[in-house]
């Protein structure tokens, strides 16, 4: 199910960019943040539909970098030379799958979320086994020093999704970013610096 996007100051402000979505902005205060993207790095992006994640890492990493996106849902939108998209089910998904891209990646962003049911015990357990799929993929594919943010609905599942964060990495910070919608469970992991 797509998030509602409402045509507010961010939807018209992504237009105006050249972004397909206004949940660019959630990626741009996070790195603005704890500055999560530098130029050469290798993202994967996990959930990367509509793609104005994959465009925003497309600028922040430049031709040097290397990005690539992985949905079940195809992208629409044409994709520079150093970005790849993959169809399929992150569940599904090996990290075999993308060694002919890359074997190891900088950074892992998870913008994955369920199809939601309206009961919250229903919708933040799916959410958190997506949170954890997402989080294996990058145990695998992160080199040490790495970063990953994940997106995950807050409830059940939360506390551990950050003991386990902080089991992995060197410091782990909860952002729920200003184009969140209000009424919205979400909020974004961050956490950076992987343990050797």
């Amino acid at each position: 199910m797509t998030e509602w996007q409402p045509q507010d100051h961010y939807f018209h402000r992504a237009k105006k960019e050249g972004f397909i979505a206004r949940s660019v902005y959630k990626l741009e205060e996070v790195d603005r943040r704890v500055r999560l993207l530098r130029p050469g790095q290798r993202v994967l992006d996990l959930g990367c539909h509509p793609g104005s994640w994959l465009q925003y890492c497309a600028r922040a990493v430049g031709k040097q970098g290397l990005v690539v996106g992985v949905d079940t849902r195809k992208i629409s939108i044409e994709l520079p030379a150093h970005v790849h998209f993959i169809q399929a089910d992150v569940f599904e998904l090996l990290p075999a799958d993308l060694y002919h891209i890359s074997k190891e990646f900088d950074v892992v962003l998870s913008d994955l979320a369920p199809a939601t049911t309206g009961i919250s015990s229903v919708d933040s357990s799916r959410s958190f086994a997506l949170f954890q799929r997402a989080l294996t993929l990058a145990d695998d594919l992160l080199v040490p020093g790495a970063h990953f943010l994940g997106k995950i609905f807050q409830g059940s599942g939360f506390d551990e999704a950050v003991k386990e964060l902080k089991s992995r990495f060197g410091k782990v910070k909860g952002i729920k970013p200003r184009a969140t919608r209000k009424q919205s469970k979400e909020i974004f992991l961050v956490a950076l610096n992987k343990k050797a």
